[in-house]
Order: structure tokens, then sequence, then C-alpha cells
């Protein structure tokens, strides 16, 4: 067959069809009338009786049994589609499916336009039509012409159709089945009836009759397949014709593309053989000796993980626990990433966990050791820190191994050592007492047996050594808290450095990125030659990519950790060097392929994370509060010995000051060094101190009470010791002066006590009692932490003396406790002055502990108020008992009292002489005020029974001679009362003595 057009049996017709000059084969436009009427068979009889044909048109609408029996069609459907779609609980009918689904108001949303889908226009699509518009316009004319020569009328085609298929019908079914054979005994006897012939092995005329009719039936099956056939092929004739005509075109094509093969691939030959196998062989070559630079690495790596185990045992004799450590991690680290795999290293990584785990156990036996040799070593020495780098280097291993509980060691160690300072300073003190024998009497004792000097030099010994103690505590905190400080910072500032090269690595790849889309493709043409070996090696074009571009761009920094790695090995041996920087050669290729910050991740993973950080920092802190506390604990187990058989509460005042100054001012020093209020010690002399005010209370008082008990109630003479106490006082004050040993025994004493410009005339318990009430204020300045006792103690001190001297002299108790004869006005006038001169200074006592006392303790000053009233309503009493003395004579005398010459009547002159008497008393006791306002109420006792006599007598103011008569007496009784000193000016108002006339 030829391959040029004129020899193709395609027909050609009026209507153009054919093979056009661009390649493309038309369709004839128009065809003859007679092609467009099929020809229709006519349907024969079923020669099967077995095989019914059934309906003719439930056959045409059903699916064809021997086409469709494999294809799903729409009777094999199990759901009843308008009742998937209808829902029966809807009140009306949803639009779509989509209804059913998602809601009745679905199609009624409008949906807004997506942010991340572009606005697609027509202009996107103008150049892909521009490109496709030639091809679619012979895409038209193609269908247009297919058209043209397929227009057949529909009536004609469905006729034809249906004959086709009615003559089709007439062959039974069994022929269409896929499972047809005649090899299976049913389907042979189906389609071959022997049950119509006789059985007899004879032919009769009617089993030949049947076999050929038998037969002609077959033939007319075969002539209607065979007519089927051809028209079907006739329908098709210009397809076939059409490949045919394109087969030979192919074949002229696939000779014409052989030939062009054949050359090129001579062609190519020839430039592999001549320009291709002398590069390549240059770049196998390169490859080579990369990779024998590579295994040279690789093995000065493996020499130098082979001499880590001496390495180790080197860094461990000079105690270098971090150096070791860093060696083993970083030949743990070098084996899991770069030798992984090697059969010779397999057991290496076990046994470096085994001497990781005995350096733990060697750091914290060191560190214990450390904490013994730092506690224990004597006071002497300086307080600096011993042996500070080693301290680090323990330090910073225990925290690299997340030992971090080394703290407690320490801790029990500060607590053994605070026990020994205690019992080296009692064994220092005893040896140098020749009365206490060291080796008889156990520790405890010999503090007993110590004077008191002795035992507060002890003590102040143990304070100072304790301060020095806690100072070198503080300093070793104060480098272990330095340690934990750096690698805290060291942490931070290498999270902050991987955010900021992280940042860095993204920035660079952008600019890489936009370098190479400026500068095209030249930086893939310059690695074509050796991409391409490497692909024709077998390699993955990812592969060597990724080996490229990791050797170019991470070169710098796998060298720089590798050197650092290895250096930190601190091998001393040239051999070692060289190892350390093969190693670093290979570290260069090996950890280039890490992400960048693997290493700081690394390595933050062997250090504890910040939050553990942070606690190991508080419990440095709570271990020097710990070490104040220990301090204080062991001080007060030395206070309580010594305080066991009492000896404590006798202490005089003065000697228990100075311990509780002691005491205070080394809580004073722990808290400053330390930063913590600790609060046993304190609380242990609290409750000395409250023993010591109960014992110096109840001695004071009972000393008040012998001396009111002795006192005779007379003026006493102030001692100058005593006048200067009370100016100190008036000075503001509030202390015990010094003792002068000169200056006071020189002056002589004064018969009034001058305070504030007015004189008290004092017996000497008040002086004694001034004197006391100014050592409880001592106490407290001495004593701050007593201040409430005291001020109770010292409230019921006052009470006290109130109440037992109103008993004395009120009460008489004087009588018979010291035996005076009687209680005189004088005695009564002496008591009232000492009562006011405590009440001028209960105020200035109030104030000086008010000082003392915190705001929510002001309510304890109360008893201040309560002391005050009942002192004034004392002295009331006692001037009160003086008017009803005079009130009593009065009423003896004016009883007898008449109105008759002479005059002044003797009456009236014994009256003036008790009144003359009373002044001589208490004139010099009392102050000149308080002397006219007890005469004023004498007199208006007086006014008052003269009253009432002269109503007895009948005596009115008639100025009748009786009238006259009394108003002598009483012009001599005014006379008399105003002669006397301070009373000049006294205004009697004598007319009150008559009866007012209604």
């Amino acid at each position: 067959m030829s391959s040029s057009q004129g020899s193709s049996p395609v027909p050609r017709s009026s209507g153009g069809g054919g093979v056009t000059s661009d390649g493309h084969f038309r369709k004839p436009r128009d065809l003859p009338a007679a092609s467009r009427h099929f020809r229709t068979p006519h349907s024969l009889p079923d020669v099967c009786p077995k095989e019914p044909t059934g309906d003719r048109h439930g056959l045409c609408d059903g699916p064809s049994v021997v086409a469709d029996q494999h294809r799903w069609t729409v009777y094999n459907s199990k759901v009843n589609l308008p009742a998937a779609l209808n829902d029966p609980r809807l009140a009306k009918r949803e639009s779509d499916f989509f209804t059913k689904t998602w809601g009745l108001d679905f199609t009624e949303t409008d949906v807004m336009p997506s942010f991340y889908l572009p606005n697609i226009s027509r202009e996107h699509f103008s150049s892909y039509l521009q490109d496709t518009a030639q091809r679619e316009k012979i895409h038209e004319r193609c269908k247009n012409a297919c058209l043209n020569k397929d227009d057949l009328t529909v009536p004609t085609i469905t006729n034809n159709h249906d004959k086709a298929r009615a003559e089709l019908e007439q062959v039974p079914k069994i022929f269409m089945r896929p499972e047809f054979v005649l090899n299976d005994p049913a389907t042979f006897n189906a389609v071959l009836p022997w049950s119509h012939f006789s059985v007899a092995g004879g032919k009769n005329s009617r089993d030949v009759a049947s076999s050929r009719l038998l037969q002609e039936k077959l033939s007319h099956y075969l002539d209607v397949v065979e007519v089927s056939i051809a028209r079907q092929i006739s329908l098709r004739s210009e397809a076939f014709f059409h490949a045919m005509s394109s087969q030979h075109e192919l074949q002229d094509q696939m000779r014409e593309t052989a030939n062009a093969v054949a050359k090129l691939r001579s062609r190519t030959a020839a430039i592999d053989r001549v320009m291709c196998r002398g590069p390549l062989r240059a770049l196998r070559d390169a490859l080579t000796h990369n990779n024998c630079i590579k295994l040279h690495n690789k093995l000065k790596l493996m020499a130098a993980v082979h001499q880590t185990q001496p390495t180790v045992q080197l860094l461990l004799s000079t105690s270098e626990f971090v150096g070791a450590l860093e060696l083993i991690a970083t030949t743990k680290e070098v084996l899991q990433q770069e030798l992984q795999g090697i059969h010779s290293f397999r057991h290496l990584g076990s046994q470096l966990c085994e001497m990781e785990r005995l350096i733990d156990k060697m750091m914290v036996a060191d560190f214990s050791t450390y904490a013994q040799s730092d506690l224990y070593r004597p006071f002497e020495e300086d307080i600096r820190v011993l042996e500070k780098d080693r301290l680090q280097s323990l330090v910073f291993g225990l925290l690299r191994q997340r030992k971090l509980d080394f703290l407690d060691i320490y801790s029990e160690e500060m607590i053994h050592a605070a026990k020994n300072v205690v019992r080296q300073c009692v064994l220092k003190s005893v040896s140098q007492i020749s009365e206490i024998d060291p080796d008889t009497i156990k520790l405890h004792e010999h503090m007993r047996l110590m004077t008191l000097q002795q035992w507060f030099d002890l003590l102040k010994d143990i304070f100072e050594h304790f301060i020095l103690f806690l100072k070198r505590i503080k300093a070793t905190l104060s480098v272990i808290r330095n340690v934990v400080l750096e690698v805290l910072d060291s942490s931070l500032r290498s999270r902050l450095a991987d955010v900021a090269s992280a940042t860095n690595h993204s920035d660079g790849r952008a600019n890489e990125d936009e370098e190479e889309e400026e500068s095209g493709g030249s930086a893939l043409h310059s690695g074509e030659a050796e991409l391409a070996y490497l692909t024709h090696e077998g390699l993955f074009i990812s592969d060597a990519l990724n080996e490229v571009e990791q050797r170019n761009s991470t070169a710098a920094h796998a060298q720089l950790k590798a050197q650092t790695r290895l250096e930190a090995c601190g091998s001393d041996s040239a051999s070692m060097t060289t190892e350390s920087s093969s190693s670093r050669e290979h570290n260069s290729n090996t950890t280039s392929s890490l992400p960048i910050g693997s290493t700081a991740a690394i390595s933050e993973d062997v250090m504890p994370s910040d939050l553990e950080l942070g606690r190991v920092a508080n419990n440095i802190q709570e271990l020097l509060y710990t070490a104040s506390d220990v301090s204080h604990d062991r001080c007060v187990k030395v206070l309580m010995t010594r305080a066991k058989d009492g000896s404590l509460e006798r202490l005089s005042s003065s000697e228990f000051v100075c311990l509780s100054q002691a005491v205070e001012s080394f809580a004073r020093e722990t808290e400053e060094l330390c930063g913590r209020r600790s609060v046993s010690l304190r609380g242990a002399l609290q409750s000395q101190a409250n023993r010591f005010v109960q014992r110096f209370h109840e001695e004071r008082k009972t000393k008040l009470s012998l001396l009111l008990d002795n006192e005779r109630w007379k003026q006493a003479e102030v001692p100058a010791e005593f006048q200067d106490l009370v100016d100190s006082i008036s000075d503001g004050r509030i202390t015990l002066p010094e003792r002068k040993s000169t200056g006071s025994e020189d002056r002589k004493p004064s018969d009034f006590l001058c305070v504030d410009g007015q004189k008290y005339a004092v017996v000497g318990t008040v002086l004694l009692l001034i004197r006391m009430f100014l050592e409880y204020c001592q106490c407290v300045n001495d004593i701050p932490s007593i201040t409430t006792d005291i001020l109770t103690r010292l409230a019921d001190l006052l009470k006290h003396f109130n109440s037992r001297s109103c008993q004395l002299v009120l009460g008489a108790g004087a009588l018979q406790v010291v035996g005076l004869k009687t209680i005189t006005t004088r005695n009564l006038a002496l008591a009232s002055r000492c009562l006011q001169l405590v009440v001028h200074y209960i105020p200035v006592i109030r104030a000086h502990f008010e000082t003392r006392l915190l705001p929510k303790q002001y309510s304890i000053l109360r008893h201040f108020d309560h002391i005050t009233k009942d002192y004034n309503d004392h002295i009331a009493e006692i001037t009160a008992k003086l008017v009803a003395i005079m009130d009593s004579l009065f009423e003896k005398a004016l009883s007898k009292y008449e109105v008759k010459a002479p005059m002044p009547s003797a009456c009236l002159r014994n009256v003036c002489k008790q009144m003359a008497k009373m002044h001589e008393a208490i004139n010099e006791l009392l102050p000149e005020e308080q002397t006219q306002m007890l005469f004023l109420r004498i007199s208006a006792s007086f006014k008052l029974h003269l009253k009432r006599q002269l109503a007895r007598l009948g005596v009115i103011n008639d100025g009748g001679p009786q009238y006259g008569l009394v108003m002598v007496d009483v012009a001599f009784y005014s006379e008399n009362v105003q002669a006397l000193r301070s009373l000049e000016r006294l205004d009697l108002n004598m007319p009150e003595i008559w009866e007012q006339k209604r």
C-alpha cells in the first residue's frame, strides 16, 4: 500500500471530504440519499423453545443482557430518590438536596467571597483563547461536516434501529451469553435438541426433516448476525479506510524517525567519546578524592574517640569533673551522630554511661568532702572561700548532671559543724579553767560549773564564732549562687542567640532566593556537570543538591563547633591535638546536616531548665536562712543549759541587761548577714526575760512592802542624788544616772524635793519608789521585748503602793505595823503630797512606754489612766479626812457655845487655837493653793456648825445684844484665820451663819 493520499481507498465526494492540506481529515458534508437509510432485517422465529424472547417493547426499554450485564444502570438502584429528597417532617418542600442537610436558609444565605481566591475574569483566559482559536475553528468545521454526513431523519433512524433489533431478537439469547460454550452439556442440549430425534439408531424421514430444519435455522441465525455485522461495518467504513491510510502514513513517519534516532545516537556516542568521558573521569576522581578525605577524617575521629577513656581518667585524676563530663557528652554525641553503627564502638556508649554515673558519685563525695573541709576549718583562718575554683567546678558539674540535691549535703554538714562550733568553744573555755576537769564531766555540766562571768565570756565567744561561721557559709553560698546565675544567664543568652540566628537565617534564605531569581539560572549551569555526573553514578538529585549546599553553607559553623568540642577534651598530647584537628574537619561535614540551633538545643538539654535553676537559687537563700536558724538554735541550747538550774533568773538587772544586749547584738548581726530575723534565740531570751521580770518585780514589790511597813510617815530629807535623779527626769532622761564617786556626797540633803519648780515634802519610801520605776523604765530601754510585761508589773507596783499606803494612813494600819500612837494631820498631809508626786510622774512614765509600744499595743496604756484615777481618789479621801477631823472638832466645841460675855468666848478661842495648830501642821507640807482650798472647806464646816448652834439658841441677825456678841466672836474668828500665813486674802463669807429671811 502506498502512503500517498492518492492511493487512499477513502471515497471522495462533492461535499469536500478527504484529507486537506493542513493534514486534518475532513468528513464529507453531503451523502447520497440512499446511504441515509438502513435496511431493516426481517425477524425470524426462535428455534429454541427454552429461551423466550418476551415483549418487543420491553426489550427495547430494558437494558441489554449481553452488552449491559457488567455495567451499573438505574435499575440497580435500591433507593427511591424522591423519597430521599422529600422530608415529610418539613413544612415546605426543599428547593434542592443541600437544604435537607444544611437547613432551609442555605439557598438564602449570601456567601462572602473568599479572600484567598483571586477574582478570575475573562482576561485571564485571553492568552489561552488566542492560542486555541485556530484549532477551535478547525474543530467546528469538522463538527459541522460530521453533522451534515449523519443528517438523517429521526423516523428513518428509528425504523432502521427497530428493524435491526427485531432481527437480532430472532436469535436466541443463549447465543448472546458470555458463558456460551458448547463443551457444556446443558448448553449443547439447548442448542441441539436431540430429544426431538428418535432414540433408535435408525434414521427415519421425520428425523431427517428435523435435522434439516435445525440446520436451516442455525444458518439463518448466522446470516442475521453476519448481515448485522456487515451493516455495522458499512456504517463505519470511512473510519476503517481512514485508519488504513493513516497506518501507511504512520509507517513512513516511523521509518523516518528510526533513521533520525540512529543518526542522533551515533552523534551522541561521538560526543560522549570525545567530550564527556574525560571530564566525567575527572569528576569521578574528584569525588573519589573527597571520599578518601572523608574516610581519613572519619578514621581520625575514631582515633580521637578511642582516646576518650584514657583522657577521662586523666581528667578525673586532677578532679576536672566538668571537662570529663564535657568530653563524655561530646563523645556520646559523636557516637550517635557520626559514628553510629561502627562495630568496634558498640560497647563504648554503655561504658561512657557507666563512667558518667561513676563521676556523679565522685562529685557528690567530693562535694561532701569540700563541705566538711570548709565548715570544719579553724576559725583563725580568714573568711575567704576555700578553693573557689574547685567549688565552682563541682557546682557546675553537679548542675550539669542535674544533681540538684547537693545543697542538702551542705545543709547536713552545716548542722554538724554548728554543733562542733559549740563543742570547740566549750572545750577551749574549760581548758582555761583549772577548777574544772574536762575529762570527768559532761559538756553541759561544764557550763553549769562555770561562774557567771566565765559563762558569759563563753557565750560571747560562741557568738563570735557563729558570726564567722555564717560569714563563711554566706561566702560559699555566694559562689554557688553566682555559678547558678551564670548558667541561667548563659541559657538565656543562648536562647536569644538562637532566636536571632533563626531570624537571620530566614532573612538570608529570602535574600538568596531573590538573588537566584535575579541571576536567572547561572548558578544552576555552574553545577550541571557535577550534578549530571552524580546522577549518572546512581545518586538522587536531591541528595546531590543537599550535599553541595551543606558543604558550602555550614562549613565554617561546623568547623568552629567541632573545634570547641575537641578542645574541651583537655588533652595535652600532640597526638590528641592532631586527632582534635581531624575531628574538627569531620565535624564540619557531619554537623552541617543538623538544623540551625541544634547544637544549642543539645547543650541546653544537658543543663537544668530555667525553672529548676530558679528553684536552686531560692534554695540557696533558704539554706542561708537555715544556717542562721541553726546558729540561733545552738545558742538557745547553750542558754537553756545554763538556765536549767535557775541561775539566769537570779541575775541582777544589770547582768541580765548585759546578757540581753549581747543576744540582741548577735541577733542583729545575723539578721544583717543572712537577711532573716530568727526568732528562736529571741524567744528563749524572752522566756528568760519573763522569768527575770517576774523575779525583778517580786523583789521590788517585796522591797516596797517592807519600806511601807517600816515607814513612820515623817518628812524625810532628800539626798542630792535623788534631786539629781528628779532633775534628769525633768530634762527628759528617763534613765538611772551613772553613779558618781564625788560631787553628790559633798552636798547636804534638802528638806524638800524640787520638781518643776514645786516643793514636795516626801517620805523616804517615795524617793525609793521613784528610783524603782526608773529602774523599770531603764529595763525597758535595755530589753525592749519585755515592754508590755514591764508595764503591767509597774502598774501593779504603783497600785500596790497606793493601796498599801491607804491601808497604813487612812486605814490607820501604821498604828499596829509601825507602832505610831496616832495618825496626825501632818501624816495625812505628807501622804497626800507623796501621792501627788507619784501622780505627777505617771504621764511621764506613760509617754516613755508609749514610744516603745506598737500602735496595736496602745490599749495597755489604759492601766495608767486607772492608776491616776485611783491616786486622785486617794488624795481626795485624805483631804476629806482632814476636813472631817476639823468637822468633828467643830461639832464638839460649838455644841457648848453660848452667847454671853465675856467675848470673845472660850469656845471660839479654842476653835481658833485648833485652826492654828492645823495650819501649822500642813502649811509647810502642802502648797499655798491646796492650803487655801483646804481651809475654805474647813471654814465652811465651821460656819455650818455655828449656824446650827445659833439656830438652836434662837439668835438671829436682828441687831440686838446677842447679835452683837456673836459678831464679836465672828470678828475674832476671822482675824485669827486671816492672820495665818497664806490665808490673808481668804474670803470667809461669814454672813452665811445667819438664816436667810423668807
